[in-house]
């Protein structure tokens, strides 16, 4: 796995949360409702789906009561907007293979926003499966340590321990790898033994990068997930090119 490529991924994220914040807590408070009434209730414990979304809303600094309380309404509410997931797919400028998870009440609005965003800026969008092909859902964990204070061989043999399968330390970072459906056990376990991620969620990983040569499909595929990111409808966006 390239961490190299990931940690770049991973800086342009944290940027863009830094930068528009009330956006990113509506976007994980619309994650929480819909894992608690697609994933099967309000336990974490007993919701996988759910527990992930809380996971990913801890790294993102949104505080416990916020949590909680956007549980607790997901659980009462019976009107408002009904949304649903859905998943788009298709290829940006340059080739770079592009995977857009939203969640809306509108889906001919979605589809026809996220298909915009694809022809504008020299991509296009494709069928459910066309790019998804070449990558694979992993749960995925950061966790900085600029200043040198943790040891890497315990952070080895603690993510290990807790059921990790693949772990990458480059550059002051680890990014930790586990199956999906062990995500929640080895959040649980390594925040038990005190660590706190920069980033805790399931992601789309991909198998190999892009890497482009050309300024104007670096533009165009910089553009293309700038507009996509300010979509209030979509959640994430996962892409293969190597920045």
């Amino acid at each position: 796995m390239s961490g190299h490529s990931k940690w770049h991924n991973i800086q342009r994220t944290k940027g863009a949360a830094d930068a528009k914040r009330a956006q990113i807590f509506t976007k994980i408070a619309r994650e929480l409702i819909v894992a608690v009434k697609e994933g099967g209730g309000g336990d974490p414990a007993n919701n996988s789906r759910l527990a992930a979304v809380v996971a990913k809303a801890k790294a993102s600094n949104i505080p416990s009561d916020n949590i909680r309380r956007t549980i607790e309404k997901a659980l009462g509410s019976g009107g408002g907007a009904a949304y649903e997931s859905v998943v788009y797919e298709g290829y940006g400028s340059g080739g770079v293979a592009v995977i857009v998870e939203a969640m809306t009440d509108n889906r001919n609005r979605t589809a026809s926003d996220v298909r915009h965003y694809f022809d504008k800026y020299g991509g296009n969008m494709g069928a459910a499966g066309c790019v998804s092909w070449s990558f694979d859902r992993k749960g995925v964990f950061i966790i900085e340590d600029e200043d040198g204070a943790l040891s890497e061989d315990r952070v080895i043999e603690d993510a290990l321990a807790a059921g990790a399968e693949d772990i990458v330390a480059e550059g002051g970072v680890y990014e930790i790898y586990s199956l999906p459906e062990t995500f929640g056990e080895v959040n649980d376990a390594l925040e038990s033994l005190g660590y706190r991620f920069a980033s805790a969620q399931t992601e789309m990983v991909p198998r190999s990068y892009v890497a482009l040569s050309e300024p104007e499909d670096k533009k165009n595929i910089e553009r293309m997930l700038e507009m996509l990111d300010d979509n209030d409808d979509v959640q994430n966006v996962w892409h293969n090119w190597d920045e």
